[in-house]
Protein backbone atom coordinates (compact mmCIF):
# COMPACT_ATOMS: atom_id res chain seq x y z
CA UNK A 1 0.00 0.00 0.00
CA UNK A 2 2.64 2.58 1.40
CA UNK A 3 4.30 1.81 -2.61
CA UNK A 4 1.76 4.09 -3.96
CA UNK A 5 2.35 6.93 -1.35
CA UNK A 6 4.24 10.51 -1.87
CA UNK A 7 4.39 10.62 1.74
CA UNK A 8 4.52 7.38 4.57
CA UNK A 9 4.69 8.39 8.70
CA UNK A 10 5.34 5.51 10.65
CA UNK A 11 5.06 6.41 14.62
CA UNK A 12 7.78 4.55 16.82
CA UNK A 13 6.86 2.82 20.22
CA UNK A 14 8.27 2.20 23.34
CA UNK A 15 5.51 0.23 24.67
CA UNK A 16 2.49 -1.09 23.11
CA UNK A 17 -0.08 0.06 20.16
CA UNK A 18 -2.16 2.76 20.98
CA UNK A 19 -4.28 3.39 18.12
CA UNK A 20 -6.16 6.20 19.56
CA UNK A 21 -3.00 8.11 17.57
CA UNK A 22 -3.87 6.89 14.47
CA UNK A 23 -7.75 7.59 14.56
CA UNK A 24 -6.56 11.27 16.12
CA UNK A 25 -4.38 11.71 12.79
CA UNK A 26 -6.75 9.91 10.38
CA UNK A 27 -9.60 12.65 10.76
CA UNK A 28 -7.07 15.22 9.74
CA UNK A 29 -5.63 13.78 6.80
CA UNK A 30 -8.57 11.74 5.37
CA UNK A 31 -9.53 15.07 3.58
CA UNK A 32 -6.39 16.12 2.80
CA UNK A 33 -5.62 17.00 -1.34
CA UNK A 34 -2.15 14.26 -0.55
CA UNK A 35 -2.80 10.71 -0.97
CA UNK A 36 -1.36 9.86 2.95
CA UNK A 37 -1.13 6.76 4.64
CA UNK A 38 -0.71 6.31 8.61
CA UNK A 39 0.31 3.29 10.07
CA UNK A 40 0.60 3.47 13.67
CA UNK A 41 2.33 0.58 15.46
CA UNK A 42 2.59 2.57 18.84
CA UNK A 43 2.89 5.68 20.85
CA UNK A 44 6.46 6.99 22.67
CA UNK A 45 5.92 7.85 26.55
CA UNK A 46 7.23 11.39 27.54
CA UNK A 47 9.40 11.48 30.43
CA UNK A 48 6.24 13.16 32.85
CA UNK A 49 4.74 11.21 35.45
CA UNK A 50 1.78 11.45 33.36
CA UNK A 51 2.05 7.92 31.49
CA UNK A 52 -1.49 7.92 29.95
CA UNK A 53 -0.87 11.01 27.79
CA UNK A 54 1.12 9.45 23.83
CA UNK A 55 3.23 11.44 22.40
CA UNK A 56 4.51 11.49 18.94
CA UNK A 57 8.36 11.28 18.63
CA UNK A 58 10.21 14.39 17.23
CA UNK A 59 10.65 12.36 14.45
CA UNK A 60 7.25 11.93 13.81
CA UNK A 61 6.19 15.57 14.66
CA UNK A 62 8.77 16.87 11.96
CA UNK A 63 6.68 14.68 9.17
CA UNK A 64 3.66 15.87 10.20
CA UNK A 65 4.74 19.64 10.83
CA UNK A 66 6.17 19.08 6.87
CA UNK A 67 2.40 17.41 5.74
CA UNK A 68 0.76 20.67 7.37
CA UNK A 69 3.54 22.82 5.56
CA UNK A 70 2.60 21.49 2.05
CA UNK A 71 -1.00 21.61 3.31
CA UNK A 72 -1.22 25.30 3.91
CA UNK A 73 0.82 25.42 0.32
CA UNK A 74 -2.02 23.76 -1.37
CA UNK A 75 -5.31 25.52 -0.22
CA UNK A 76 -3.46 29.00 0.08
CA UNK A 77 -0.71 29.07 -1.96
CA UNK A 78 -0.61 32.87 -2.47
CA UNK A 79 2.74 35.16 -4.02
CA UNK A 80 4.02 34.92 -7.06
CA UNK A 81 3.34 31.49 -7.63
CA UNK A 82 -0.05 31.30 -7.03
CA UNK A 83 -1.29 30.94 -10.77
CA UNK A 84 1.15 28.92 -11.00
CA UNK A 85 0.84 25.77 -13.22
CA UNK A 86 0.77 22.50 -10.30
CA UNK A 87 0.83 24.51 -7.42
CA UNK A 88 -2.86 22.75 -7.32
CA UNK A 89 -1.92 19.30 -7.83
CA UNK A 90 -3.99 17.13 -9.90
CA UNK A 91 -6.53 14.76 -8.03
CA UNK A 92 -7.01 11.71 -10.26
CA UNK A 93 -10.65 11.02 -8.48
CA UNK A 94 -11.66 13.88 -9.59
CA UNK A 95 -10.27 13.21 -13.58
CA UNK A 96 -7.96 16.25 -13.01
CA UNK A 97 -4.73 16.04 -15.91
CA UNK A 98 -2.73 19.35 -15.96
CA UNK A 99 -2.27 21.06 -19.56
CA UNK A 100 1.95 20.96 -20.30
CA UNK A 101 3.22 24.97 -19.90
CA UNK A 102 3.36 25.03 -23.78
CA UNK A 103 -0.38 23.74 -24.44
CA UNK A 104 -1.66 26.07 -21.48
CA UNK A 105 0.10 29.38 -23.32
CA UNK A 106 -1.13 28.28 -26.65
CA UNK A 107 -5.01 28.06 -25.83
CA UNK A 108 -4.23 30.90 -23.51
CA UNK A 109 -3.19 32.96 -26.59
CA UNK A 110 -5.75 31.52 -28.43
CA UNK A 111 -8.88 32.93 -25.87
CA UNK A 112 -7.03 36.07 -26.01
CA UNK A 113 -7.17 36.55 -29.49
CA UNK A 114 -10.81 35.65 -29.64
CA UNK A 115 -12.08 37.74 -26.91
CA UNK A 116 -10.53 41.08 -27.86
CA UNK A 117 -9.45 43.93 -25.80
CA UNK A 118 -11.90 44.20 -22.95
CA UNK A 119 -13.52 40.81 -23.35
CA UNK A 120 -15.02 38.05 -21.32
CA UNK A 121 -13.27 34.49 -21.12
CA UNK A 122 -14.98 31.69 -19.41
CA UNK A 123 -12.96 28.79 -18.25
CA UNK A 124 -15.31 25.56 -17.72
CA UNK A 125 -13.27 23.01 -16.06
CA UNK A 126 -10.19 24.39 -17.65
CA UNK A 127 -8.41 25.26 -14.42
CA UNK A 128 -4.84 25.08 -16.37
CA UNK A 129 -5.58 27.58 -18.98
CA UNK A 130 -6.81 29.91 -16.15
CA UNK A 131 -4.00 30.02 -14.18
CA UNK A 132 -1.82 30.74 -17.28
CA UNK A 133 -4.39 33.64 -18.42
CA UNK A 134 -3.75 35.32 -14.76
CA UNK A 135 -0.26 34.50 -15.26
CA UNK A 136 0.77 36.57 -18.16
CA UNK A 137 -0.75 39.39 -15.72
CA UNK A 138 -2.84 40.85 -18.54
CA UNK A 139 -5.52 43.32 -17.36
CA UNK A 140 -7.22 44.04 -20.73
CA UNK A 141 -10.01 41.22 -20.77
CA UNK A 142 -12.16 39.50 -17.67
CA UNK A 143 -11.86 35.77 -16.92
CA UNK A 144 -14.23 33.17 -14.80
CA UNK A 145 -12.82 29.70 -13.81
CA UNK A 146 -16.34 27.12 -13.31
CA UNK A 147 -14.62 24.28 -11.13
CA UNK A 148 -15.89 21.82 -9.23
CA UNK A 149 -12.92 21.84 -7.15
CA UNK A 150 -12.93 23.83 -4.29
CA UNK A 151 -9.27 24.33 -3.51
CA UNK A 152 -9.37 26.63 -7.15
CA UNK A 153 -11.89 28.91 -4.47
CA UNK A 154 -8.47 30.75 -3.58
CA UNK A 155 -8.80 32.81 -6.41
CA UNK A 156 -11.39 34.46 -5.37
CA UNK A 157 -14.87 36.21 -7.17
CA UNK A 158 -13.29 34.73 -10.37
CA UNK A 159 -13.91 31.35 -9.14
CA UNK A 160 -17.46 30.03 -9.69
CA UNK A 161 -18.78 26.95 -8.26
CA UNK A 162 -19.68 24.36 -10.98
CA UNK A 163 -20.94 20.69 -11.09
CA UNK A 164 -21.38 19.62 -15.01
CA UNK A 165 -24.18 17.43 -12.90
CA UNK A 166 -26.18 20.83 -12.60
CA UNK A 167 -25.46 22.95 -15.91
CA UNK A 168 -27.36 25.51 -15.36
CA UNK A 169 -27.49 26.14 -11.72
CA UNK A 170 -25.02 29.08 -11.51
CA UNK A 171 -25.29 32.49 -9.46
CA UNK A 172 -27.58 35.01 -10.61
CA UNK A 173 -24.60 37.26 -11.58
CA UNK A 174 -23.77 34.89 -14.05
CA UNK A 175 -25.88 36.22 -17.19
CA UNK A 176 -26.81 34.24 -20.01
CA UNK A 177 -24.60 34.56 -23.33
CA UNK A 178 -22.05 36.88 -20.93
CA UNK A 179 -18.97 35.15 -22.33
CA UNK A 180 -16.93 36.21 -25.29
CA UNK A 181 -15.51 33.27 -25.42
CA UNK A 182 -15.69 29.94 -23.48
CA UNK A 183 -13.04 27.21 -23.45
CA UNK A 184 -14.24 23.92 -21.99
CA UNK A 185 -12.74 20.66 -21.05
CA UNK A 186 -15.10 17.96 -19.50
CA UNK A 187 -13.45 15.84 -17.05
CA UNK A 188 -14.90 12.40 -18.33
CA UNK A 189 -14.98 11.00 -21.56
CA UNK A 190 -18.67 10.33 -22.01
CA UNK A 191 -21.42 11.47 -24.13
CA UNK A 192 -23.52 12.09 -21.00
CA UNK A 193 -20.89 14.24 -19.49
CA UNK A 194 -20.59 16.62 -22.75
CA UNK A 195 -24.21 16.56 -23.26
CA UNK A 196 -24.56 18.54 -19.93
CA UNK A 197 -21.58 20.56 -20.35
CA UNK A 198 -22.95 21.51 -24.03
CA UNK A 199 -26.07 23.23 -21.69
CA UNK A 200 -23.52 25.28 -19.65
CA UNK A 201 -21.19 26.19 -22.95
CA UNK A 202 -24.10 26.97 -24.98
CA UNK A 203 -25.73 29.25 -21.61
CA UNK A 204 -22.55 31.27 -21.69
CA UNK A 205 -21.29 31.75 -24.87
CA UNK A 206 -22.21 34.68 -27.05
CA UNK A 207 -21.10 32.29 -29.59
CA UNK A 208 -17.31 31.67 -29.71
CA UNK A 209 -16.45 28.00 -28.21
CA UNK A 210 -13.22 26.27 -27.88
CA UNK A 211 -13.84 22.52 -26.59
CA UNK A 212 -10.82 20.24 -25.64
CA UNK A 213 -11.41 16.29 -25.72
CA UNK A 214 -10.84 13.13 -26.24
CA UNK A 215 -10.62 12.28 -30.31
CA UNK A 216 -13.07 9.86 -29.57
CA UNK A 217 -15.32 12.48 -28.68
CA UNK A 218 -15.31 13.93 -32.46
CA UNK A 219 -18.90 13.47 -33.38
CA UNK A 220 -20.77 14.01 -30.33
CA UNK A 221 -18.94 17.66 -30.30
CA UNK A 222 -19.72 18.06 -33.32
CA UNK A 223 -23.70 17.34 -33.01
CA UNK A 224 -23.71 18.61 -29.21
CA UNK A 225 -21.96 22.07 -30.51
CA UNK A 226 -21.15 22.35 -33.40
CA UNK A 227 -17.47 22.22 -33.58
CA UNK A 228 -14.83 20.78 -35.52
CA UNK A 229 -11.72 19.79 -34.64
CA UNK A 230 -8.22 21.51 -35.15
CA UNK A 231 -4.55 20.76 -35.88
CA UNK A 232 -3.26 21.63 -32.96
CA UNK A 233 -3.09 18.64 -30.51
CA UNK A 234 -3.16 19.66 -26.90
CA UNK A 235 -0.74 17.83 -24.18
CA UNK A 236 -0.52 17.08 -20.21
CA UNK A 237 1.99 16.94 -18.19
CA UNK A 238 1.44 13.00 -18.22
CA UNK A 239 0.99 11.14 -20.80
CA UNK A 240 -2.50 9.77 -21.41
CA UNK A 241 -3.54 6.62 -23.02
CA UNK A 242 -6.62 8.75 -24.81
CA UNK A 243 -5.80 11.29 -27.61
CA UNK A 244 -6.83 14.43 -26.91
CA UNK A 245 -7.98 16.77 -29.29
CA UNK A 246 -9.50 20.73 -29.99
CA UNK A 247 -12.61 21.66 -31.14
CA UNK A 248 -13.97 25.16 -31.96
CA UNK A 249 -16.98 26.88 -34.08
CA UNK A 250 -14.99 29.35 -35.81
CA UNK A 251 -12.24 30.36 -37.85
CA UNK A 252 -9.14 29.35 -35.38
CA UNK A 253 -5.62 30.14 -35.02
CA UNK A 254 -5.32 26.58 -33.96
CA UNK A 255 -6.36 24.90 -37.37
CA UNK A 256 -2.83 26.29 -38.88
CA UNK A 257 -0.56 24.28 -37.65
CA UNK A 258 -0.03 20.17 -36.69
Amino acid sequence: MFSHSPYSYIVSTKDNVHLSIYHLFRSHLEHSPFLIYLQVIGYEMSDSNDDDIPQLSSHTLAALQEFYAGQKQQTDPGGDNKYSIGIIEENWQLSQFWYSQETAFRLAEEVIAVAGEGGRIACVSAPSVYQKLRELHREDFSICIFEYDKRFAIYGEEFIFYNYNNPLDLPEKIAAHSFDVVIADPPYLSEECLRKMSETIKYLTQGKILLCTGAIMEEAAAKLLGVKMCKFIPKHTRNLANEFRCYVNYDSGLDSEI
